[in-house]
C-alpha cells in the first residue's frame, strides 16, 4: 500500500513538472544547438532570458559573466536620455542683457546636422544681427580643461579618421563631419569653412580618398582610390589660429558674423532661457536604428548637463550606478556612451535589468518605437519575418557581437533577452544567422 501511495506521489510529481516545463525543454533543445554551433563554440557567450509577466528567468547561461557589450551599451544612454531629457532637447541656454547675448553649449548633436530641417537655434541666432554673440562653454571648477575629452576611454585610436568615431563636443555643429565631394575633378568640402585646409595632389582626380591629419584639421588628398563617392570624415575639435574655439568659428563662418568664444562655470541656470530643438526621440530612435556613436555620446553629456550642471560622461555614469541604477543585478564597468570602448564590461543580466526598468518607467510602445525591428536599422539584414516580434539593439566589434531586446512568441508572451558573444574567430555574421535560428525558434515554440 505505502508503495502504490509513493508510485502516485511520484507519477503526480512528473507529470507536474514535464507539464510545466514544456516550453523549458524546448527551450533547452535549442540552447543546445546554439551553444554547439561551430560559429559560437570558439568563443564564449552569455545568454539571459527573462519573462518579466511572472517574474522568471527561463534560462540563463553565463549570465553574472561580464562580456564587452560593443553598442548594447547603447541601451543605457538610452535610459540616460529617456530620465534626463524630457520630451524635447535643449539645443542651448541663454541671456540677453544689454544687447550682449550669453550662449552656452548643451552638446545638443542635432544642431544643422544634415537629418534635422527644423533649427530653431540656428534662426534665433541669426535674428540677433548687431548684437554681441559669445559662445561658453560650461566648465567644472573654473578650470580651463574640458571635463571630457574628444575621444572616448578605450577607442582604437587609429578608427580617429572613422566617420563611425566622430569627436564629441560642448557644441556640436554639421554632424561634428565635414563632407566631402568630387566634383570636376577638385574635392570639394562642406563646410567651406576647412576649403582652405584641403591639400590636393596629381590632378586629375578620378576617385579620392580623404585623410584628417591627427589632431589638426588638415585633410590630405589620396587620389590612388577608384571612390568617386562622398566622404565623411570626422572634424577635431580645439582652437583655430584666432584662440577661438572651432565651434565659435563654425559658427561664424556659417552665420557670416562674429562669434566670440569663453568657458564659464556653474551658471545660474534659473537666470537661463532655453531654447528647444528636436523631439528627443527623434535622436534616441537613430541613435538605436544605425547604432549611431555620435548620437550615443552626446546624449550622455547631455544628460551629465541636465543632472550635474556640466558635463562628464564618467561623474554621469557614477551617479547614474550610485542612483538610479544602484540595484543592477552585477555593476558593470561602463566607460563611455556608444559602447566604442573595449574596457566597457557588461553582464547579461544587466541587460535584463536595464530593458525590464526601461519598460516599466517608460512603457513597452514608446521602447518599439524606438528601437529596431526586424528588417530595419541594424537588423535590416534578420528577422525579416518576426517585424514587429522583436524589438532589440545590436552590438558589434571586432570578434564580439552581442544582442538585446524584446521577444513577442507565438502565444504572446513578451520575454527579454541578452545574449552577447565574445572572442569567436569567425565574422559576425555567422554568429548573428545562428543567434537568429535560436531566436526563431524559440519564439515559435512558446
Amino acid at each position: 500500500m505505502r508503495c502504490s501511495r509513493l508510485l502516485l506521489f511520484f507519477s503526480c510529481s512528473i507529470f507536474f513538472i514535464v507539464s510545466c516545463s514544456v516550453s523549458k525543454n524546448t527551450f533547452h533543445k535549442i540552447d543546445g544547438s546554439l551553444l554547439l554551433d561551430s560559429a559560437i563554440r570558439t568563443g564564449h557567450i552569455g545568454i539571459s532570458i527573462y519573462e518579466p509577466a511572472t517574474n522568471t528567468y527561463w534560462y540563463n547561461y553565463n549570465a553574472d559573466k561580464y562580456f564587452i557589450p560593443a553598442s548594447n551599451t547603447k541601451l543605457f544612454t538610452l535610459y540616460a536620455g529617456l530620465k534626463y531629457l524630457g520630451d524635447s532637447l535643449t539645443a542651448a541656454l541663454y541671456d540677453d542683457e544689454d544687447g550682449k547675448i550669453r550662449l552656452i553649449g548643451t552638446a545638443d548633436p542635432s544642431f544643422l546636422h544634415p537629418d534635422f530641417k527644423y533649427q530653431p537655434l540656428f534662426d534665433f541666432v541669426k535674428q540677433q544681427a548687431g548684437k554681441k554673440i559669445t559662445l561658453f562653454e560650461i566648465v567644472p571648477n573654473d578650470n580651463r580643461s574640458s571635463s571630457f575629452k574628444p575621444l572616448g576611454r578605450g577607442w582604437a585610436w587609429d578608427d580617429y579618421n572613422s566617420s563611425y568615431m566622430a569627436e564629441r563636443n560642448f557644441f556640436p555643429i554639421y554632424g561634428n563631419m565635414a563632407s566631402f565631394s568630387l566634383q570636376n575633378n577638385q574635392v570639394k568640402v562642406s563646410p567651406s569653412f576647412f576649403s582652405n585646409k584641403i591639400y590636393q595632389y596629381n590632378k586629375p582626380i578620378s576617385g579620392f580618398n580623404i585623410e584628417r591629419q591627427k589632431e589638426t584639421n588638415f585633410f590630405f588628398v589620396s587620389s590612388e582610390s577608384k571612390n568617386t563617392k562622398n566622404i565623411e570624415t570626422p572634424i577635431h575639435f580645439g582652437y583655430d589660429d584666432k584662440i577661438l574655439s572651432i565651434e565659435s568659428s563654425l559658427l561664424g563662418d556659417t552665420l557670416k558674423q562674429s562669434i566670440e568664444f569663453g568657458k564659464i562655470s556653474f551658471p545660474n541656470f534659473d537666470n537661463l532661457k532655453r531654447i528647444y530643438s528636436q523631439p528627443s526621440d527623434s535622436i534616441f530612435k537613430p541613435m538605436m536604428h544605425r547604432s549611431d556613436n555620435f548620437f550615443a555620446e552626446q546624449i550622455l553629456l547631455m544628460a551629465s548637463n541636465e543632472l550635474l550642471g556640466y558635463m562628464n560622461e564618467g561623474k554621469l555614469i557614477d551617479s547614474l550606478l550610485k542612483t538610479d541604477l544602484k540595484d543592477i543585478p552585477q555593476k558593470p564597468k561602463w566607460v563611455d556612451g556608444s559602447g566604442l570602448s573595449r574596457y566597457n564590461l557588461f553582464t547579461p543580466h544587466s541587460f535584463i535589468y536595464i530593458l525590464n526598468k526601461m519598460k516599466e518607467e517608460f512603457g513597452f510602445e514608446r521602447l518599439k518605437n524606438i528601437l529596431p525591428t526586424g528588417g530595419t536599422g541594424t537588423l535590416s539584414s534578420y528577422y525579416k519575418n518576426e517585424a514587429d516580434f522583436i524589438y532589440a539593439k545590436t552590438g558589434t566589434l571586432s570578434n564580439n557581437c552581442a544582442l538585446s531586446g524584446f521577444l513577442i512568441t507565438k502565444k504572446g508572451k513578451v520575454l527579454l533577452f541578452s545574449i552577447i558573444n565574445n572572442n569567436y574567430i569567425t565574422g559576425a555574421t555567422p554568429v548573428r544567422k545562428a543567434i537568429e535560428k535560436f531566436l526563431i525558434e524559440l519564439r515559435e515554440n512558446n
